[in-house]
């Protein structure tokens, strides 16, 4: 593939990766929810983007570790034409709400790393990228540690956990902080490397200035809620797709 049309691709891949927009901080919702702590594993992905007409394989590795009232997240990916293009750490407490990220550090392609951070002595967040700042008010999550403070949460939901129901999130990525809602969906068989899985879909709504943006998690129940697939779509031609390979508890 030609030089200038592989940094195409890795543009187009950057700016689906940077989810973007802001809504009213009054808006934020903080419930407290009954949460329980998948168990520390590492996770490998297969992962498949559509960008700009390009398709490109690679993969991603997740580690996943809890105890002691503490947590950490590193989420790394690779594609075989660019190499590392995504670099995602978030680690933090374990307090009333579930997690409670201290930082949150990025890195994409080519550009320097960003950190955002959670001051819970100041009950400030603040972006290293921008002068935006937020008060912390609790249950507050960054790009990261969203994904399994959701499973933390359906394993504890129960019933709760229904088609249709709604929860929301304030989570914070490298320049502001947004309100996800995310939607449950129905339950799905998925080919993984683990073989065939039950998951439930859970799908975050359209952001109210950015209906094009889409981001699909599926849940597997019998495999301690774990993501198992991750989807991320830009309109029609753009889509990044993480499908679990293997999985190992530590």
């Amino acid at each position: 593939m030609h030089q200038h049309t592989i940094r195409q691709a890795g543009a187009g891949l950057l700016l689906a990766l940077s989810l973007g927009s802001v809504w009213a901080q009054e808006a934020r919702p903080a419930p407290r929810r009954p949460f329980d702590l998948p168990p520390s594993a590492d996770l490998s992905y297969d992962l498949n983007a559509r960008q700009r007409g390009f398709s490109l394989k690679g993969e991603a590795v997740v580690t996943w570790r809890a105890g002691e009232g503490k947590y950490s997240v590193r989420a790394e990916s690779r594609v075989s034409v660019l190499g590392t293009i995504t670099e995602d750490r978030s680690q933090g407490t374990v307090d009333a709400y579930g997690l409670a990220p201290l930082e949150f550090w990025e890195k994409r392609l080519r550009k320097s790393p960003t950190t955002t951070t959670f001051d819970r002595d100041d009950k400030i967040l603040r972006f290293s990228e921008s002068k935006e700042t937020y008060p912390l008010k609790g249950g507050e999550q960054d790009r990261v540690s969203i994904t399994w403070q959701l499973a933390a949460i359906a394993r504890a939901a129960g019933a709760r956990f229904r088609p249709g129901s709604e929860w929301p999130f304030f989570v914070a990525g490298r320049r502001d902080a947004e309100t996800w809602i995310f939607t449950v969906g129905k339950r799905e068989k998925l080919r993984t490397g683990l073989g065939d899985i039950e998951a439930v879909l859970v799908t975050r709504e359209p952001l109210e200035d950015d209906k094009d943006r889409t981001l699909e998690i599926w849940l597997a129940p019998a495999h301690d809620w774990y993501p198992v697939k991750l989807r991320y779509t830009e309109g029609e031609k753009e889509s990044i797709e993480q499908t679990l390979s293997t999985v190992t508890k530590r």
